[in-house]
C-alpha cells in the first residue's frame, strides 16, 4: 500500500469526522485516562499519522525517562507498516525520523516561558518548522491553568496544534457538571478537544467529551488495541 492510501484509510479519519475535521492549528487536544491505559500510545499514533502526511512533529516529554519514546514510535510504525503492507517501508521510516524531534523537560525545573522559548529555539535556530507538538507526562495536578492559556496563545500565534496526555487518579472518579474529570476542570476552557480512555475487557475505549464549543458524551467507535498499540475502528 502506498503512503497516501494508508493515511486515507487510517481510523484516525473517524476521529476527525467526529470533531468536524482535524483539531486545527491554534488548538489544544487532551487525551485523559488513568495511568497505564494507553495515553502515550494514542499520542504517538496521532503523531505518526501526521508524520505520514509529511508534517513536522515535536514530541515534548515531561516523563522521567525518554528512551522508551523512540521505542513507541518504532513499534507503532512497524505495526502500521506490517498491517497495511506499506510499500518502501524503510524509506518512509527514514523520512518520518527526519520530520520528528524529541525534547525532554523536567516540570519542576522549568516554567511555561522557558518551555515555549525552548520550542521557539528549536523551530527557529534549529530550522524545524513544526506543525504539531505532542506533550506527554505533563502533571496537571501540579500544573497551573495559566500555563495552558499561555500555550494556547502560543499555538494561535504560530499556527501550531497541540495534543497533551493527562493522567487521572484511579481513586478519584469525580466529574464536573459537563462530565469533565475534576482534575481538568480548571484547564478545560483552553482545551478544544477532550478525549477519555477507558479500559474494557479486551480493549481500551475512546470517548469524546468536548468538541470545541460543545460538551458531549460520544462513543467514537474507536479503540486502542493493547496488543498492537494502535487505534482501531471498533466493530
Amino acid at each position: 500500500m502506498v503512503k497516501e492510501e494508508l493515511v486515507k484509510r487510517s481510523p484516525l479519519r473517524i476521529l476527525e469526522r467526529s470533531i468536524h475535521g482535524e483539531i486545527g492549528r491554534g488548538h489544544i487536544g487532551v487525551i485523559a485516562a488513568r495511568k497505564g491505559t494507553g495515553k502515550t500510545a494514542c499520542l504517538v499514533h496521532i503523531a505518526t499519522d501526521q508524520l505520514l502526511q509529511n508534517r513536522h512533529v515535536i514530541h515534548a516529554s515531561f516523563a522521567e525517562r525518554t528512551d522508551h519514546i523512540v521505542r513507541w514510535y518504532e513499534d507503532i510504525f512497524a505495526e502500521i507498516a506490517a498491517r497495511r503492507e506499506l510499500d518502501d517501508a524503510m524509506v518512509v521510516h527514514d523520512e518520518l525520523i527526519r520530520h520528528r524531534v524529541i525534547m525532554n523537560f523536567v516540570q519542576s525545573e522549568i516554567d511555561v516561558a522557558q518551555f515555549i522559548r525552548s520550542l521557539q529555539t528549536m523551530m527557529t535556530d534549529g530550522q524545524f518548522a513544526a506543525d504539531l507538538i505532542v506533550v506527554d507526562g505533563y502533571d496537571f495536578e501540579h500544573g497551573a491553568p495559566e500555563t495552558l492559556c499561555t500555550i494556547k496563545r502560543f499555538a494561535e500565534e504560530h499556527g501550531l496544534a497541540f495534543w497533551f496526555s493527562a493522567s487521572i487518579h484511579r481513586d478519584d472518579p469525580r466529574i464536573d457538571a459537563n462530565g469533565v474529570p475534576v482534575l481538568l476542570s480548571p484547564y478545560v476552557d483552553s482545551v478544544s478537544v477532550l478525549i477519555t480512555l477507558r479500559a474494557e475487557s479486551e480493549f481500551v475505549k475512546l470517548s469524546l467529551l468536548k468538541d470545541h464549543d460543545r460538551y458531549v458524551t460520544e462513543d467514537l467507535h474507536l479503540m486502542l488495541d493493547p496488543r498492537s498499540l494502535l487505534i482501531a475502528e471498533r466493530a
